[in-house]
C-alpha cells in the first residue's frame, strides 16, 4: 500500500509566502527598470543636441540602405556572414592551438625544455602584442615577402586572430591542467597508463570542465574582434558600414553593424552565463 506525502499546513503557508515574495520582487524589478528606462529616455531625447545626434546615428532610411545594400552600397548583413564564418573557424582553430600550447608548456623533463621555452615565448609575445598590430603584420607584412602560395589577406587576418587568441586560451588551458592534483596523475601512471593516455582520460576532462567559463568568455571576446578583419581589406560588416558611412556622411551604418554584432553575441553570452552559474552552484554544493 503506497501513501503519497501531503505537505503540512505550515509548509503550504511557507510555499505561498515565498511565491508571493517572488511575484512582488519581479513586479518591483520591472517597475524600477521601467522608471530608470523612462528617465534615461527623457534625459537623452530632451537634450539640446538630440535632433542632430538622431539624424547622424539613427536615420531609418540609411539604416535600411546599409542593411540591404541598395544604391550600389555593400550590405552590412552580407558582410556579417563573413564575420560569422570567421568566428566559427577562428574559434575552433584557436581552441586547438591553445590546447596544444598548454600541453607543451606542461611537459616535464630537461629534454622538453626547448619545446617549453618556445611555447612560453609564444604565449608571452602574442599576449603582449595588440591584435591590430598582429593583423597588420600578417595581412601586409607576409605578402610583402612575395612568397609563392601566399594566401589571401582574409586568411592571413584570420591567422592573426587565431595565433593571438591561441596565446590567451593556452594560459586558460594551462591553468586548468595544473589545477588537477598531481596525485591523480601519479595514480593513473601507477595503473599503467602512459603520459598521453593520462592526459587524455584523466587530466584534460577535469581541466576543460573547470576552465569552461573563462574559455567561453574569451570566445565572446574573439567573436567581437573578428570585426578587426576589416583592417586587412575584406568587406565584412564593419568594412561595409565604413563604406556606407563614407558615402552617406552618416554614422547610422556603424550602429546597424553594432546591433548585428550584439545579436550575434547574445546566444553565446547566454550560454556563458548559464555555464558560469552552473559551475558556481556545483562548487558551492561541493561536487
Amino acid at each position: 500500500m503506497s501513501s503519497s506525502h501531503q505537505p503540512s499546513k505550515i509548509q503550504l503557508e511557507r510555499i505561498a509566502y515565498r511565491r508571493k515574495r517572488a511575484i512582488r520582487s519581479t513586479l518591483l524589478a520591472a517597475l524600477s527598470t521601467a522608471v530608470v528606462g523612462l528617465l534615461l529616455y527623457l534625459g537623452v531625447t530632451g537634450s539640446p543636441g538630440w535632433e542632430r545626434v538622431k539624424s547622424s546615428f539613427f536615420d531609418w532610411d540609411i539604416a535600411v540602405q546599409a542593411l540591404t545594400g541598395r544604391d550600389n552600397y555593400p550590405s552590412v548583413l552580407e558582410g556579417l556572414w563573413l564575420n560569422i564564418r570567421l568566428m566559427v573557424i577562428c574559434t575552433a582553430c584557436a581552441l586547438a592551438l591553445g590546447l596544444l600550447i598548454a600541453i607543451l608548456r606542461t611537459l616535464r623533463g630537461p629534454v622538453a625544455f626547448p619545446v617549453r621555452a618556445l611555447a612560453t615565448t609564444y604565449t608571452y609575445s602574442f599576449r603582449g602584442l595588440p591584435l591590430i598590430i598582429v593583423i597588420y603584420l600578417f595581412a601586409f607584412g607576409i605578402p610583402g615577402l612575395r612568397l609563392q602560395g601566399t594566401p589571401s589577406v582574409t586568411v592571413l587576418g584570420a591567422a592573426a586572430i587565431v595565433v593571438t587568441y591561441g596565446a590567451y586560451l593556452a594560459e586558460v588551458f594551462r591553468a586548468g591542467i595544473e589545477s588537477v592534483h598531481p596525485s591523480q596523475v601519479a595514480a593513473a601512471r601507477s595503473l599503467g597508463l602512459s603520459y598521453r593516455r593520462t592526459m587524455r582520460h584523466v587530466v584534460l576532462p577535469q581541466a576543460i570542465r573547470r576552465v569552461t567559463p573563462p574559455l567561453l568568455n574569451d570566445t565572446v571576446a574573439l567573436q567581437k574582434d573578428v570585426g578587426l578583419i576589416s583592417l586587412a581589406g575584406p568587406i565584412d560588416a564593419i568594412r561595409a558600414a565604413q563604406i556606407n558611412q563614407a558615402g552617406t556622411a552618416n554614422f547610422t551604418p556603424y550602429v546597424v553593424a553594432g546591433v548585428l554584432f550584439v545579436l550575434m553575441a547574445l546566444p553565446l553570452i547566454g550560454v556563458t552565463d548559464w555555464v558560469t552559474l552552473r559551475a558556481a552552484r556545483r562548487q558551492n554544493a561541493g561536487t
